[in-house]
């Protein structure tokens, strides 16, 4: 019986068929992407549904949920971007505050600061996101509220080894404690029924925060 041969022919065919469908499939989520972020501008984040995202990127229903299963998702993906700087950018700081001989309790008020700061720019993305779920699950490391919570975390365990606070303090608890108040729904609340400015909401959670150094 002769063996078959390989018909190296339609592996390179292949091949090329594959690397063509990645090829159009982020070109479609660029896409997706981009006609999102110009509908939000235009019309906000809750007046604009999948369905019409869909419509103004010229792709049908199916393309946009293989590439997105909801708008929470999507949205997320538009904050990739910004999420990956905020990151950066509070490490390098975080760093420069160490090198500066700055204390952890210190890092955590920057942090803090610039946390509800963020959160009130993309309050409406953030929205969407909480809608679907996709905060706190420990088991996707990049979502947002986690690596916060990470983030707090850490700091107020530094801030125990270098006794700058009570080491009874129960760290799990405070951290959640402290990010309570930047759930985008409560956020929500105190921004736009309790009224309260970006700066007081800042200046009340870092009082909060400074007021573990007083506990012994």
């Amino acid at each position: 019986m002769q063996p078959r041969s390989i018909p190296l022919g339609s592996i390179s065919e292949s091949g090329s068929e594959e690397r063509h469908e990645r090829r159009d499939a982020a070109a479609n989520r660029e896409l997706l992407l981009q006609t999102a972020e110009v509908l939000f501008a235009q019309h906000g984040v809750e007046n604009v549904s999948m369905a019409d995202i869909a419509q103004a990127a010229g792709v049908g229903k199916g393309t946009l949920y293989r590439r997105f299963a909801n708008k929470g998702e999507l949205c997320l993906a538009l904050m990739d971007a910004q999420l990956s700087d905020f990151q950066e950018a509070m490490l390098a700081r975080m760093r420069q505050m160490v090198v500066d001989g700055e204390s952890s309790m210190a890092q955590l008020d920057m942090f803090l600061d610039a946390l509800v700061h963020f959160t009130a720019v993309h309050q409406p993305l953030l929205c969407e996101v909480q809608r679907e779920g996709l905060f706190g699950n420990s088991t996707h490391l990049s979502l947002p509220h986690f690596w916060q919570h990470m983030t707090v975390s850490g700091l107020l365990q530094t801030a125990v080894l270098r006794q700058e606070i009570s080491a009874e303090l129960d760290i799990a608890y405070i951290a959640d404690a402290l990010l309570a108040p930047l759930k985008v729904d409560l956020f929500r609340f105190q921004r736009e029924v309790r009224g309260f400015s970006v700066e007081r909401i800042s200046a009340g959670l870092r009082s909060l925060a400074a007021s573990l150094k007083q506990v012994t």
